[in-house]
């Protein structure tokens, strides 16, 4: 994957671009995660200085789940750590997911990543959302492209840093509550998952507004 969109602005003068996307939307349990990332103009020839064999090279960058855990946490050690690149991430919790709706949680939660990356000194001066939505409220420029994490380099790099650091918080739910399994599903509705609910119950990182639990509580 190459930077054509990024360039593309660059090019216009919007030096600063911030590719987001996000990642747990659909499962029943834990918080929706953004991230949000600025490549540098200059990221290409600081890249170029990595030794040959390096596993993570600029060009293999995709989206998150085309690759597997471990790679994703090489690609993540590698993008948290490079000098040409800024990073911010944001994480609305299921109970304000259950009181403003999935969709609003997650432009609340790329929000909350601009601000982090913006304490990190990354001012964004034009967004690249992955998605079919743009963020209100928000004096920036900004496209929405469907399936972004798949056609644009920061938005592919802001799906693994999202996707590890939620991957990493639903492991430490699963200490806590682990007769759940989340270290194995990540809260997604997967047929184990279902089976612990019917037994268990909803646990308090629970999505109550979704089925199916919506409908117990409802009914």
């Amino acid at each position: 994957m190459n930077f054509e969109a990024e360039k593309k602005l660059w090019q216009q003068g919007c030096r600063h671009v911030a590719g987001l996307d996000e990642v747990g939307r659909g499962p029943l349990a834990g918080p929706v995660c953004a991230a949000a990332v600025i490549l540098s103009p200059e990221f290409e020839s600081l890249n170029s200085k990595q030794p040959q064999d390096h596993k993570c090279k600029i060009q293999n960058i995709k989206d998150s789940k085309k690759f597997s855990p471990k790679q994703r946490e090489q690609w993540y050690a590698f993008l948290t750590g490079c000098p040409g690149l800024k990073w911010g991430v944001g994480l609305v919790s299921e109970k304000i997911i259950d009181r403003i709706n999935i969709l609003e949680a997650t432009k609340l939660a790329m929000k909350r990543a601009l601000v982090d990356l913006e304490k990190k000194g990354g001012q964004a001066e034009y967004l690249l959302l992955d998605g079919n939505f743009l963020l209100e409220d928000l004096n920036i420029s900004q496209k929405a492209v469907t399936r972004g994490d798949e056609k644009i380099w920061s938005c592919a790099a802001a799906s693994i840093i999202a996707k590890v650091m939620r991957d990493r918080l639903m492991a430490k739910y699963s200490r806590k509550y682990p007769e759940y399994g989340f270290d194995r599903h990540r809260g997604y509705g997967t047929k184990e998952h279902l089976v612990a609910i019917k037994k268990q119950g909803a646990c308090p990182i629970h999505r109550l507004s979704f089925a199916p639990f919506y409908h117990r509580h409802c009914g």
